[in-house]
């Protein structure tokens, strides 16, 4: 965190920026894993991008919000999802500069069972129950603003962390918001703590990504994905940002 603004970000072949503080992120989050969870499978955005055989699986991105990180913006994120034989039912996200952490339990169609919820610094949340109008928030992202080529019928936001973006929604300040591209490790976390939270979660072009395929390269799979306070809006804002895709 005390190089957030003083770092030399290089380029990766999609694109997006990486630092020597993103590498070392990863590697960090890799060993701790190994150390406590030495038969869970691990695949990160610095790493590996090829899902593995295990039954548990962290999926992780080491600074979510890379570009916010080397210009001194003080909202980058470390994200962490847990799966189960492909389907996340755990996930950890902390927010160093802001000094917030949200995390959520959520088995969906896994087996599992157990405590479910969501949670930011250790309370409650859960989505709003508000109708989407022009005195409500709705986050995007750099690669959406096509959207706003029409009317909205919110006020829009641009956070510059995907995670972030889509907690927003989780803890209630926003009543919706949308990624186009996102990679599954920016979302694997997020997955589980909406719909914990109450939310909706809608993958637009892939709608059953999940379970993840055992032997499949994420690594170049964006997921434009939309999350929705409540599922009764879907059919509100679903159609004014299909546009994205």
């Amino acid at each position: 965190m005390e190089k957030a603004g003083n770092v030399s970000p290089t380029s990766k072949e999609d694109g997006s920026l990486v630092t020597e503080s993103d590498r070392w992120a990863d590697q960090t989050i890799r060993e701790a894993i190994a150390e406590q969870f030495p038969d869970h499978g691990i695949l990160t955005e610095e790493t590996s991008h090829i899902f593995p055989e295990q039954d548990w699986c962290w999926i992780v991105d080491p600074i979510d919000g890379t570009t916010n990180f080397t210009r001194g913006v003080p909202i980058w994120a470390i994200s962490l999802g847990l799966t189960y034989r492909g389907t996340p039912v755990f996930g950890f996200v902390y927010l160093p500069p802001l000094k917030q952490s949200f995390y959520g339990y959520w088995y969906g169609e896994t087996g599992l069972s157990g405590p479910t919820g969501a949670y930011r610094d250790g309370q409650p949340i859960t989505t709003s129950d508000d109708t989407p109008s022009k005195s409500h928030l709705f986050n995007l992202c750099a690669r959406s603003i096509k959207i706003l080529q029409k009317p909205f019928p919110c006020k829009i936001r641009m956070i510059g962390v995907a995670s972030y973006n889509l907690l927003l929604v989780a803890s209630g300040v926003a009543v919706g918001g949308v990624e186009a591209t996102p990679k599954v490790w920016d979302i694997a976390a997020v997955w589980v703590i909406v719909q914990a939270a109450g939310g909706t979660f809608i993958f637009l072009k892939d709608p059953r990504l999940f379970p993840l395929t055992i032997g499949t390269n994420y690594g170049n799979k964006s997921i434009p994905s939309l999350v929705v306070n409540q599922e009764r809006f879907v059919l509100l804002l679903k159609p004014l940002v299909e546009c994205i895709l």
